[in-house]
């Protein structure tokens, strides 16, 4: 393989890193500011209520993203399987048992704080339960929280779900977080922050579906995860995020004005012969070199079910200031992974059709029951329903053992080898 060049970045990238940077140092010296630390997850997670309690939230996914990006996910995740953690267990989880075991050293080299708060926002993902039974053994007295998300097995949340959940943020969650923070819960501050977090989504929105334009101006996957990474993590709610996402719809809106097509590490892709749907989670130990495959060949994703893991804006949700503990639970049991699989293919077809795309494609992840389950029966209804060519990878989040770039290049090349051949026959008819 060539070797990568230095990356482009643009202004709201340099934002986000900073953030990053930040957050990070913040946490490493948590104890030192008095600041309570809560592990939590992406899909369905509270960050509004933690930051209104002052506390700090850890996403055990994210640190294990950034060391697969940073060729760090390898060696923890040998680490855990030394330990018995089976070669079938989600690599999100063995590179995180893995990091702790080696130090908690995080993505940046500081170190991460231990918890004061394990909070399991289940939703959707059997894993996370088992997950966090882990935790607890590693941080024997710690005190946990569970918020148990309904699965929408009918496609809609019905009043007895948003009740039950409501129930438990009221009588388990919060108790837990006055606890723990020494603070009283303060619902004028959450509302405050509810209120930022529907601005981030609005623009948000804006951002992604920005990518129905032709030629798109973003890439809803690769660059889509950088564009998801504020509002799913630690920023939703905060000035920061309205920030950030401000500078990221203007830079869109400028694209779009110019014309000009989505910025990658490898500068613009000036010729979009493709446009893709995509279905499942990318590869972070490949990142880069994934993604040049798909700048090599002039494809452009233009939307995915990845950037709807920690929320499906654009089917409508914004979270609401005026019900504030109903809206937190309703954005819970919305959540991709715990949409049911009609859901699923109902949106996807939506994509395919809405976007113009060419075709639709799947990586299918090892490890990753929640998303993998199901895969083969949505490529066959998008098929059938949108009449494009679909096609099937496979590799993993951050086990690198589990990435060929040989044989995902191969696949992709045949796969755009028979985009291009079927819209040549369109161009003939």
């Amino acid at each position: 393989m060539e070797k990568a060049k230095e990356a482009i970045k643009e202004n709201s990238m340099i934002i986000q890193k900073n953030m990053l940077a930040k957050q990070f140092h913040e946490l490493s010296q948590a104890r030192e500011l008095g600041r309570k630390v809560v592990y939590t997850f992406v899909p369905g997670n509270l960050t509004e209520l933690i930051l209104s309690f002052d506390m700090v939230p850890v996403y055990p996914e994210i640190n294990a993203l950034q060391n697969g990006m940073r060729k760090k996910s390898g060696s923890y995740i040998k680490d855990a399987e030394k330990i018995g953690y089976s070669e079938d267990v989600c690599t999100y989880v063995k590179c995180d048992i893995g990091m702790m075991l080696n130090g908690n050293i995080g993505p940046t080299g500081e170190k991460l704080p231990p918890p004061d708060l394990l909070l399991l926002s289940y939703t959707g993902c059997f894993t996370f339960l088992k997950w966090f039974e882990n935790l607890e053994k590693m941080y024997p007295g710690v005190p946990v929280a569970m918020l148990h998300t309904p699965y929408q097995e009918d496609g809609k949340i019905a009043p007895e779900q948003l009740s039950y959940m409501v129930r438990q943020l009221r009588e388990e969650v919060i108790p837990k977080m006055e606890q723990v923070s020494g603070k009283k819960y303060d619902e004028a501050r959450l509302k405050t922050m509810l209120k930022r977090s529907a601005e981030a989504e609005d623009l948000l929105v804006k951002i992604l579906e920005s990518a129905k334009n032709v030629p798109t101006p973003i890439d809803a996957y690769f660059a889509g995860v950088y564009y998801i990474g504020p509002i799913f993590t630690a920023f939703r709610g905060t000035a920061d995020a309205v920030e950030y996402y401000t500078e990221l719809w203007s830079e869109v809106q400028q694209r779009m004005k110019l014309g000009l097509g989505p910025v990658t590490p490898e500068g613009e892709i000036k010729e979009q012969k493709f446009r893709l749907v995509v279905e499942g989670p990318p590869n972070w130990t490949n990142f880069r070199e994934f993604w040049k495959i798909f700048y090599d060949m002039g494809a452009v994703i233009v939307a995915s079910s990845y950037t709807k893991v920690g929320g499906v804006y654009d089917m409508g949700f914004r979270h609401n200031p005026d019900e504030p503990l109903e809206s937190l639970s309703k954005y819970c049991m919305g959540c991709y992974t715990n949409m049911n699989l009609p859901q699923r293919v109902s949106m996807l077809e939506g994509y395919v059709k809405e976007y113009k795309a060419d075709g639709f494609l799947i990586n299918s992840i090892k490890s990753c029951n929640s998303f993998s389950a199901g895969q083969l029966m949505i490529m066959r209804e998008i098929e059938q329903r949108c009449s494009v060519p679909v096609g099937f990878i496979e590799s993993d989040l951050v086990d690198p053992r589990y990435f060929s770039y040989a044989n995902i290049k191969n696949r992709l090349e045949s796969y755009f080898q028979m985009l291009e051949q079927r819209k040549a026959i369109l161009t003939e008819i």
